[in-house]
């Protein structure tokens, strides 16, 4: 007879089989999404050049992280009120329409319309993952089975680049897309097949429709400011200014709604919860940092090393293998002892240090000594990762577990894009300086053989000895001394979660 998992229900108790299954279906799901936010970044440049869209190629990118940040606290109040699993199939079933969509595209706009609506799955697939596990594991079992979903994100930050460059120059972009489509549809059968969530609800559920509006509108204008400011617009320039200005108007309207709600997306009483507080602002200082490193440092080892971008990724093995190995320790070692306060300051203090290793590298630095900084940095995201939202879902009645987890990962993707866009203004402002310091003044014999915009490491390597180690020297000083930048930001975190309060974790759900 097939085993279903119904929540109050340990695991365990459910049957191996049924455990098996749904946790297959969730980790599918949270791969999915985490690998959407790497997979282009290789795949890219091959897919604008085939549909001819180089000054749209932005808006690949951007509508995806765009529709799922807007969409995750909607996903975490309608799973609240309608049940996690018929909201999480829902999304699944956005999320593969949309990649079939995306692998048919024949032009940039359907391209980044598929995009969207792929977002607008994706922003749902690890918000009701950990609801799902929330409503089906008590709280002193979560550890293990959040750092099981961990390693989905150690898995994706390293294949996800490589995948995209061997699809894009191997078998065709569009496999990027349509890869998604047997993992999407096996992770829709089997949660329906084995996963079965208590949703009855006393009353009829009440969409906060006010709320939604102001709250997409401002999440739209925070993102684009933060990918745009610096990068395609100068800061004070007009457009920077108008996003920033409807940001904080529709961010107080939202403010005012959510007072007014009867079922708010994010309860303004969430902010009223110490530890959610604490942990949530911890997790949008250490994304922001973990983001600096993984979006940058891949281009400062191609340039500086001479590696090719597949080797290159490759050395990024130590950072997932870090956080791999540390997510299922700090997991497991949650379940068995039910002690955790140590964990998000032991994590915080350790991706300072890692941030104070990786701001000390030289172009003379050994491929040796750059895995071991980036290991440390694994380490250190690792412990604190999934044991965040353990503190959030453990702070809140498990009515609530879908919006708390929604809200905290909302404010965690805000510090993503800020970690992006920070990291990257500082290192393109300082590169364009540096490199106009080391080769000389226009005109110079160095300038005239280098065309900046078009600097790739296959280049770089062809250029005269004197030359090439300006550009080498430029990149080195441009990006290390970044993340030294970051180290006052993790104290800060570090400082913060010190305060989080000792609360027990339950053994029932």
């Amino acid at each position: 007879m097939k085993k279903t998992l119904t929540s109050g229900r340990s695991p365990e108790a459910a049957g191996f089989s049924g455990l098996v299954f749904v946790m297959a279906a969730l980790f599918l799901a949270t791969l999915l999404s985490a690998l959407d936010q790497t997979i282009f970044a290789t795949a890219l440049p091959t897919i604008v050049g085939d549909l001819g869209g180089v000054g749209e190629m932005l808006w690949v990118t951007t509508a995806y992280v765009l529709a799922a940040t807007v969409t995750m606290p909607v996903y975490g109040k309608l799973g609240d009120l309608l049940g996690h699993k018929p909201v999480f199939l829902w999304a699944l079933v956005l999320f593969i329409v949309g990649s079939a969509l995306g692998g048919l595209a024949p032009n940039m706009a359907l391209l980044i319309a598929a995009r969207a609506l792929q977002g607008l799955g994706g922003g749902g697939l690890m918000i009701l993952s950990q609801a799902i596990l929330a409503d089906l594991v008590p709280p002193r079992s979560r550890g293990t089975y959040m750092g099981i979903l961990g390693g989905a994100w150690a898995f994706s930050s390293v294949v996800g680049p490589i995948l995209g460059g061997w699809f894009a120059g191997e078998v065709g972009w569009r496999w990027a897309f349509w890869f998604n489509l047997p993992l999407g549809l096996a992770a829709i059968l089997m949660s329906a097949a084995f996963l079965r969530v208590d949703a009855a609800r006393e009353h009829r559920p009440r969409i906060d429709l006010l709320g939604i509006g102001p709250m997409a509108s401002a999440t739209t204008a925070l993102v684009l400011l933060i990918s745009w400011g610096g990068r395609h617009f100068p800061w004070r320039s007009t457009p920077i200014i108008l996003l920033a200005t409807v940001a904080v108007l529709f961010g107080a309207a939202f403010a005012l709604a959510e007072r007014k709600a009867v079922e708010p997306i994010m309860p303004l009483g969430l902010f009223r919860e110490r530890d959610f507080v604490l942990t949530t602002a911890s997790a949008l200082i250490s994304s922001l940092a973990f983001m600096g490193v993984v979006a940058y440092l891949p281009t400062y080892l191609q340039m500086v090393t001479g590696l090719s971008p597949t080797r290159s990724g490759l050395l990024m093995v130590p950072l997932s293998m870090g956080i791999l190995i540390a997510s299922l320790s700090s997991g497991m070692s949650v379940s068995r002892t039910g002690r955790y306060r140590w964990m998000p300051a032991a994590s915080c203090l350790i991706v300072g240090i890692s941030l104070y290793l990786l701001s000390s590298l030289t172009p003379s630095s050994s491929v040796a000594l750059i895995r071991s900084y980036l290991f440390v940095c694994g380490l250190g995201t690792g412990i604190g990762f999934q044991v965040l939202i353990v503190i959030v879902q453990n702070s809140f009645p498990i009515t609530m577990v879908g919006t708390a987890s929604a809200a905290h990962n909302f404010f965690r993707q805000i510090g993503a894009s800020l970690g992006s866009a920070l990291v990257g203004t500082l290192f393109t402002q300082r590169l364009l300086s540096f490199l106009g310091d080391n080769l000389g003044p226009i005109g110079s014999p160095a300038t005239e053989v280098v065309n900046v915009e078009s600097l790739s490491p296959a280049i770089v390597a062809h250029m005269p000895e004197q030359v090439r180690s300006a550009i080498v020297a430029s990149y080195s000083e441009a990006l290390a001394p970044v993340y030294l930048y970051l180290v006052p930001g993790m104290a800060l975190a570090t400082l913060l979660v010190l305060f989080i309060r000792k609360k027990s974790l339950g053994r029932e759900s």
